[in-house]
């Protein structure tokens, strides 16, 4: 049984009552973090409270807790959910503007209502690493304010679903004929030698993961830009990559059911991955040794 944190006390995910009246329930009035833990560590725990942060300043919420409680809240939620052996956790927060009568107006005071819990993170399967993954194209039809990390998530949920529905693991996302990212990952693409990832914008979430890939991508002695990536490009690209918190980097090796490049994940691809491997070793040194940038 998994335990849950819920307005200041750890309890059973299964015991965990949220008022019908809260407005993370009726409007999406809330926000959202993902944060892994490795072997009982946090991983860029400062990055993601940081874009935390950013996030609840965007919705003009204060946040309920400092960062030392954040911290310390989480270390001891990933304490209660690992048992005798550490594990690779997915720390998934969650914070609304709390209880209130039903009225699309902020209320007057009242507490926020903080919420997180804990999953399992699955190691990336043999299977994908020799074949990669699937991934289809769609339009993008969420709002304009996709750099905060909101709930509100309803076409991001359709997307994943007609991936699904076309035995696929994502959908990248296109407006105006650019790339703007997937519906839970941001997207990198080999064009002509050259990683390309879209540039931080309104339009596309700045994902922890994405940030630590570029840098990664960069010692590895690739040529790395951030700019606007056209469908064509997109799908003449030698390489495509999907990065998130939890997925960390997936190479897709086939896009609306055409190869991409050779059809296998690329050399790029394996170097870059080896390089993330090799950075969460480095920040939790109990792991097990991993090349990087092989």
């Amino acid at each position: 049984m998994s335990v849950a944190y819920f307005n200041g006390d750890f309890m059973p995910l299964e015991s965990v009552r949220i008022s019908p009246l809260d407005r993370g329930f009726l409007f999406g009035d809330s926000v959202y973090e993902v944060i892994p833990s490795y072997a009982g560590q946090l991983f860029l725990l400062t990055e993601h409270l940081e874009r935390l942060q950013r996030s609840l300043d965007a919705i003009r919420l204060e946040s309920p807790l400092s960062f030392d409680q954040w911290r310390g809240m989480l270390e001891e939620l990933v304490r209660r959910n690992e048992g005798d052996v550490p594990i690779d956790l997915g720390l998934y927060l969650q914070v609304t503007r709390g209880v209130a009568p039903r009225d699309h107006a902020f209320p007057a005071g009242g507490p926020p209502t903080v919420f997180a819990m804990a999953n399992p993170i699955v190691p990336l399967a043999d299977t994908i690493r020799q074949a990669g993954v699937a991934a289809v194209t769609g339009p993008d039809t969420r709002w304009s304010r996709c750099d905060i990390k909101a709930t509100t998530l309803l076409a991001n949920v359709l997307a994943r679903q007609e991936a699904r529905e076309q035995d696929a693991v994502e959908a990248i996302l296109l407006r105006d004929g650019q790339v703007t990212e997937g519906a839970a990952s941001n997207v990198f693409a080999l064009v002509d030698g050259t990683l390309v990832t879209p540039p931080l914008a309104s339009s596309l979430l700045p994902g922890v993961t994405r940030a630590l890939v570029l840098r990664l991508a960069a010692q590895c002695g690739l040529d790395v830009v951030e700019r606007d990536l056209s469908e064509s490009q997109l799908r003449a690209a030698d390489e495509i990559w999907l990065t998130s918190s939890t997925k960390e980097l997936l190479p897709v090796c086939r896009l609306d059911g055409h190869p991409v490049g050779a059809g296998v994940p690329g050399p790029a691809w394996q170097a870059v991955h080896a390089a993330y491997q090799q950075a969460k070793r480095d920040a939790h040194p109990s792991r097990a040794p991993v090349e990087g940038c092989a």
